[in-house]
């Protein structure tokens, strides 16, 4: 490694140990160069500085100044100006003169190469923009212009101090939703909801708003809430259709997993028209989506996009032993979805018919060794207990009787309770069904007025 008497050296052919005559205007190229001990290269700097002769006129041309210790000195000559002839015995001050000079100049160009400011230059820089493929940029701008119609929901419950019975209101869950339009409404998941004295939306700008609820769907997990928010910060989000998805195409859920707002996963559809239940009631959710985008507690409610960035589901669930995803979530499909929040809209709730009994689990069925739905009870003022429907009950030496057991509706076999639920969301409030039983080892076919639900009514 060189050192910096290797760069004396390099400049030697530049200094002159006996009184000779300074090189020409034309012969002074000379370079600042700065060594460093790490290195021997030498880094040429070039410097203008202007000087002036007897007898020749002022010029400006490249001096040679060494930025290390010592100056640019010889034994005889000094080299910094274009003095004809300066001898050190003979011009002490002129060259003390111009070795401050030439100092001077050294110092500061080394202090603006580590004093300047970066920041000032900072502008100045460009970086190759990021190459993206096509389907990058695709994505990207799905979870731009979406983004937007994104809400967090934070559900609050009331809790009592067990020392001070100070009443707090406290966290108790997390959810995500969407907006819905611009008055205000927002889609979620009905458990997302479920047990809170207060709720709180907050939109992609972290504004956040009190939010009332304006009806909700057990039966499906949807909900409808309303905030308060200037128009301007809602961007509903685009509402797609869901009869015509195909397995394979992608998706796209945007959500709020653990508390992290705003996240996007990826995936395709895997399956169509799955069966879950509700959490809230157990009655069954028909058609419902499955795919292996990554959907994680705090999701539900969110949106399920296709490629177009059209909603076409709301996550709702995930099938997973340890509760993280596993690569198996399922969306309620916006079909369903449009249809019950457009009534819970208009009429805060939705009218669903019933037959008015309980019915036993499939399983206690299937040990009978027959197929149908089990009648545990049907309560007089409902429409099967007015219809003469039998249920289930104990003699007096208690004995278990069977009640009827419903095989078919409307001449559809029902052979579970999912059957039962499927066909009943067919029909309307008011019309009547023939319900066919088997009671005993006699089949009976019974008409039945269906009803809404008596906390609907």
């Amino acid at each position: 490694m060189a050192s910096a008497a290797t760069g004396a050296s390099a400049l030697s052919p530049l200094f002159s140990s006996s009184r000779s005559r300074i090189p020409s205007s034309s012969q002074q190229l000379l370079a600042i160069r700065r060594l460093s001990s790490a290195s021997a290269i030498a880094t040429p700097l070039i410097v203008a500085l202007h000087s002036r002769s007897a007898g020749l006129r002022s010029t400006t041309s490249p001096v040679l100044v060494r930025c290390v210790g010592g100056g640019a000195r010889t034994k005889g000559t000094f080299i910094g100006s274009k003095t004809q002839s300066l001898v050190l015995n003979g011009a002490l001050v002129s060259s003390a003169v111009n070795s401050l000079f030439a100092l001077a100049a050294s110092l500061a160009i080394s202090l603006s190469v580590f004093v300047v400011d970066v920041g000032a230059a900072s502008g100045f820089v460009t970086s190759a923009p990021r190459k993206l493929q096509t389907d990058e940029l695709a994505t990207v701008r799905l979870f731009e212009n979406n983004t937007p119609s994104v809400v967090y929901i934070t559900n609050l419950a009331v809790r009592q101090d067990a020392f001070t019975l100070d009443v707090l209101e406290v966290p108790q869950g997390s959810g995500s939703g969407f907006v819905w339009d611009k008055e205000g409404h927002i889609v979620t998941n009905y458990h997302v909801i479920r047990g809170a004295s207060d709720l709180r939306v907050t939109l992609a700008d972290q504004s956040t708003y009190e939010a009332n609820v304006v009806g909700f769907d057990q039966d499906k997990d949807v909900a409808v809430l309303r905030i308060d928010a200037p128009e301007e910060k809602l961007r509903p989000i685009p509402i797609g259709v869901s009869a015509d998805l195909l397995v394979g195409q992608k998706v796209f859920a945007i959500g709020n997993p653990f508390g992290l707002d705003h996240t996007l996963t990826t995936g395709v559809i895997s399956g169509l028209r799955r069966e879950i239940s509700s959490a809230a009631t157990g009655r069954p959710i028909q058609d419902v989506i499955q795919t292996d985008a990554a959907i994680n507690p705090g999701n539900s409610g969110g949106p399920l996009l296709d490629s177009s960035g059209s909603l076409i589901g709301i996550n709702t669930a995930i099938y997973s032993p340890s509760g993280a995803s596993s690569g198996v979530g399922f969306a309620i499909p916006v079909d369903t979805v449009d249809g019950i929040v457009e009534q819970l809209v208009k009429f805060g709730k939705v009218t669903r018919p019933i037959l008015g009994i309980k019915f036993a689990p499939d399983q206690s069925v299937e040990q009978l060794g027959v197929s149908g739905v089990l009648v545990l009870d049907a309560p007089a003022n409902g429409p099967a207990g007015k219809a003469g429907l039998q249920p289930t009950k104990r003699d007096a030496y208690g004995r278990l009787i069977l009640g009827d057991i419903i095989t078919s509706v409307n001449g559809k076999k029902v052979a579970n309770g999912s059957d039962l639920y499927r066909i009943l969301d067919q029909c309307k409030v008011g019309e009547t069904v023939t319900v066919e039983v088997l009671r005993g080892d006699q089949m009976e076919k019974i008409p039945v007025v269906l009803e809404p639900k008596a906390d609907e009514t």
